[in-house]
């Protein structure tokens, strides 16, 4: 079973539910941070890392002594990465997604492909989960190759839980997109909902079971609730807010190390949603 957890806003306690969740479950587990431009949750599973590997994309490399400068990779790259000039040839590697289409239209056959860097993969164990993160390169701009590549280690034989990047855009939906459930984190304020609501509407789309977590539920407002019942979303877990929690947070010690209590909790939310 594949379990991603997101939340449509940033700071909202979702990496604190998936390493939580994680933790707390008796099954094999599999645990992929694919939040790659911020991954942090080897701080609380602190795993011994056993194999690293850089990840590489293909962007277009132009022959000018071959080139006549006819723009027609120019005109095939959706992502304008490509600007033909008179007598030159720019590459704007950021934008670049790595089709190919520039290289196979090419008529002069004046563009190869070579590789470039964008990040690296950690794979590693803490206790009895395996633990596969990713780390995007500082300044590269494109996080889906990378979050796929890290997805390309999952294994049907283990409970995976995916902590997936915040926002709604295409690395969030790059990192859920094949999951079994995906478990929205929330929080009770006027900007959590606003973001909950664009999380749903994505989370629709790509029909994925999910159900929310509201974090620091006993501040705020009751509007993330009255959405939900509205909507029939399920609640599946509320975490109030805690000092104890915060504090645990702020040392890199995961909840249900800090009040033991939570572990059961977790159990019953994996339940809930597996059907156990």
């Amino acid at each position: 079973m594949i379990i991603s957890v997101a939340s449509g806003k940033g700071g909202t306690g979702k990496t604190t539910v998936a390493v939580n969740l994680a933790l707390s479950l008796d099954e094999k587990v599999q645990f992929l941070d694919c939040d790659v431009e911020e991954p942090n949750a080897h701080i609380f599973l602190t795993p011994e890392i056993k194999k690293k590997h850089s990840v590489n994309i293909l962007i277009p490399k132009i022959d000018e002594s071959r080139c006549t400068y006819c723009g027609k990779c120019s005109e095939i790259c959706a992502y304008h990465a490509i600007a033909v000039l008179p007598k030159s040839v720019m590459i704007f590697e950021q934008l670049c997604h790595g089709c190919g289409g520039c290289s196979l239209l090419c008529p002069e056959k004046a563009i190869e492909e070579v590789c470039k860097e964008i990040g690296i993969i950690q794979i590693g164990k803490s206790k009895k989960i395996e633990f596969i993160n990713g780390k995007l390169n500082v300044g590269e701009a494109m996080s889906p190759p990378l979050i796929r590549a890290v997805k390309k280690n999952i294994t049907d034989e283990k409970v995976v839980i995916i902590d997936a990047p915040p926002g709604t855009s295409c690395p969030v939906i790059e990192s859920i997109k094949g999951s079994n459930y995906c478990i929205l984190v929330t929080e009770p304020t006027p900007f959590g909902l606003n973001d909950l609501v664009l999380a749903v509407e994505v989370i629709r789309k790509l029909k994925i079971p999910f159900g929310v977590v509201i974090n620091r539920s006993d501040i705020g407002d009751e509007e993330v609730e009255k959405y939900c019942h509205k909507e029939n979303i399920p609640v599946l877990m509320e975490i109030p807010f805690d000092r104890k929690i915060a504090e645990a947070y702020s040392r890199g010690i995961p909840v249900i190390e800090a009040i033991l209590e939570y572990k059961k909790k977790f159990q019953e939310l994996y339940k809930n949603i597996s059907g156990d």
